[in-house]
């Protein structure tokens, strides 16, 4: 029998990701509200009940203020230190317990091109799989530096779902061409974190081991108890029919923003807006000439 997913974690206490969470956008009903509610809305429509966002103490005031209106989904869990991403999880483990969670990070936004949002989409594969799933992304190999990646192989007869057999962080291409080739994808692509997961309390054990044996002042990171769990487990990819914003990259606010527009409920406004501004620079370009 499949588990329904009850509690989530978000994560939003990293340097570069601290106060970007918050900036305002417009959503696809038109409403102006800050990135990290578009976010939790999401999860909370999927049948999400709880979620626990992570966050520096310095910063847990102003995301109270945002996130007033969510005060009864919404847990606060501070991490003291920037220890690294796999900390930031770590430090959620007493408020998921024994269940299988969704992890999400704060600097992402998801737009689905179905009427299952990402969210709900990645729950059903993981509640009917009864196993940790995480989301992936066809993605070229000159954007490897910014990504965990996973090495496995497609399940038969089912498309889109892989078995993974390991996880590296942030691979260069020459080591994801001799360890992450993924019989299937084009030449120079490979499978990379979507920036979304369910996993198991059994990831907080290895987390835990990883802890422990860390060096002085070393970030603990999430991919190395990733790799692990792939050999202590089912651990299943699932890519997703949607596509991802990162916050973080140069014109991701504003590309994040079109996004949305163009899935939301004035589609056709948004639209003719950015044929305007094509054409008042297209007009500017000929002139220039």
């Amino acid at each position: 029998m499949s588990i329904s997913i009850r509690k989530a974690l978000i994560t939003a206490a990293g340097p570069s990701q601290r106060r970007l969470p918050l900036q305002a956008l417009t959503d696809r009903n038109g409403e102006s509200k800050a990135a990290l509610a578009i976010i939790l809305d999401e999860m909370l429509s999927a049948g999400i009940e709880q979620v626990g966002l992570i966050v520096s103490p310095a910063d847990r005031a102003a995301y109270e203020s945002v996130l007033a209106a969510y005060v009864k989904s919404l847990v606060f869990i501070e991490q003291a230190t920037p220890g690294g991403y796999g900390h930031a999880v770590y430090c959620g483990r007493e408020f998921v317990g024994g269940e299988k969670f969704l992890l999400q990070v704060s600097d992402h936004l998801y737009v689905s091109n179905q009427e299952k949002s990402c969210t709900r989409q990645l729950l059903d594969v993981a509640e009917a799989e009864g196993c940790a799933v995480s989301a992936v992304q066809a993605t070229h190999e000159s954007q490897l530096r910014f990504f965990g990646t996973v090495a496995g192989s497609l399940r038969a007869g089912r498309p889109g779902l892989y078995q993974i057999d390991n996880v590296i962080e942030k691979p260069t291409p020459t080591v994801a061409e001799q360890q992450c080739v993924v019989p299937g994808l084009r030449s120079g692509h490979y499978l990379c974190f979507f920036g979304m997961h369910v996993l198991t309390p059994t990831v907080f054990t290895l987390l835990a081991e990883d802890k422990a044996a860390l060096a002085p002042e070393a970030k603990l990171g999430l991919s190395p108890a990733l790799a692990r769990l792939a050999t202590r487990e089912s651990y299943l990819a699932a890519e997703l029919a949607g596509r991802r914003s990162d916050l973080e990259a140069q014109f991701g606010v504003l590309r994040a923003q079109i996004a949305l527009g163009l899935n939301g409920s004035a589609r056709t406004e948004v639209l003719a807006l950015l044929a305007e501004e094509l054409a008042v620079d297209a007009s500017k370009t000929a002139v220039r000439r």
